[in-house]
């Protein structure tokens, strides 16, 4: 799904996802059409695996969006971050993220572990994570595909719509 308009003037929201099963990418779609209803900005996602350090720094704000994955980020998200860390370290300071995590139980360990990255790049929280609990419990329903509720779909829409507001207005 392409949600990149390619005007450098704009302000650009990057959404960087990951996905096994179908949810996270269902919520950071929902968040790229809510960015994308705002006019003054750019919204560019990119699965984790093909995000790089001149994406992190070309970019003007941040959604961060994984799994829960063992209490924690998936793996692969975090291998985004570690290969990006060090090359936007003291370059990126005082932008604006946010995070979304698709989780079985909590997601608050996720939610925790990007906190913490994200801190440390010194970037500026502009939203609680959002969390989708699915409760799949089971070997079985963890593997499966998920089908995200609409009414938290939505929730993803206005996140992604309100941080796109806020790099176009200039508030964040």
């Amino acid at each position: 799904m392409a949600f990149v308009t390619h005007n450098r003037a704009m302000p650009t929201l990057l959404i960087v996802h990951h996905t096994l099963t179908g949810g996270t990418l269902q919520m950071a779609q929902a968040a790229a059409e809510g960015g994308a209803a705002e006019a003054g900005v750019q919204v560019r996602m990119l699965r984790a695996q093909e995000a790089g350090v001149q994406d992190v720094l070309a970019a003007a704000g941040y959604l961060f969006a994984t799994p829960e994955n063992l209490a924690s980020m998936a793996g692969v998200m975090k291998d985004f971050f570690d290969r990006t860390y060090y090359g936007a370290l003291e370059r990126i300071e005082g932008r604006p993220y946010a995070s979304m995590v698709c989780a079985g139980s909590d997601g608050e360990g996720a939610a925790r572990q990007i906190a913490r990255i994200a801190m440390g790049w010194r970037l500026k929280p502009v939203a609680e994570p959002l969390i989708v609990c699915t409760h799949a419990q089971t070997p079985e329903a963890i593997a499966a595909p998920k089908r995200i509720a609409e009414a938290d779909r939505e929730r993803c829409r206005a996140l992604g719509e309100a941080l796109a507001t806020g790099l176009a207005l200039g508030i964040f």
